[in-house]
């Protein structure tokens, strides 16, 4: 039944002085990463503490968002914790999932994410639906022009050429060549 903290500065000019402090207070082992991004996946020092976690440990951190940026990240996260039978504590917020009302807390913000999450996914559709009723073209723009097309179709299948050669010449990829001229032939 161990607590074990962990600690997270985005640049190596920040100060975790004021979190080692906090979890001092609190944890028996320490786990850091300085200058790592909360959306980066590779962070030794959380991987150390997901490591070195036992069922029935606890890990806390000083504020949410120093575990990581996103919600869904968080839950994802916590969710392996609860799988493997650990707690999860933030002191700052006073969420402790060894508490009834941690849980609550937690499952709460969970939930808000998945709403917002809905919310977007519902406004994405709806402004791609208004664009294309608009008639704006949704998505990337094409890699080669109508004309860049043309002259593409007209150096493969009148002139020969090789189609490495035409794509170098365009700065593109041969199956993009390949596909474009497929949507020419097509139009």
């Amino acid at each position: 039944m161990t607590k074990v903290g962990y600690a997270r500065v985005s640049t190596v000019d920040q100060n975790i002085d004021l979190q080692m402090v906090a979890l001092r207070g609190v944890c028996a082992r320490i786990f850091e990463d300085q200058g790592v991004s909360g959306s980066t996946a590779a962070r030794p020092g959380l991987n150390a503490a997901m490591r070195f976690l036992k069922a029935g440990d606890t890990l806390v951190v000083w504020r949410l968002d120093r575990l990581g940026r996103s919600i869904q990240h968080l839950i994802r996260l916590i969710e392996r914790l609860r799988k493997r039978r650990i707690e999860f504590q933030s002191i700052t917020e006073n969420i402790d999932t060894g508490s009834a009302g941690g849980r609550f807390v937690f499952h709460l913000l969970a939930a808000m994410a998945e709403f917002e999450r809905q919310l977007i996914r519902e406004r994405t559709i709806a402004g791609i639906a208004a664009a294309k009723a608009r008639g704006t073209r949704v998505g990337r723009p094409p890699a080669l022009s109508d004309e860049d097309r043309r002259a593409a179709y007209h150096a493969l299948m009148v002139a020969g050429e090789d189609l490495g050669d035409v794509a170098r010449r365009y700065s593109v990829h041969p199956r993009t060549i390949t596909r474009s001229i497929g949507h020419f032939t097509r139009s």
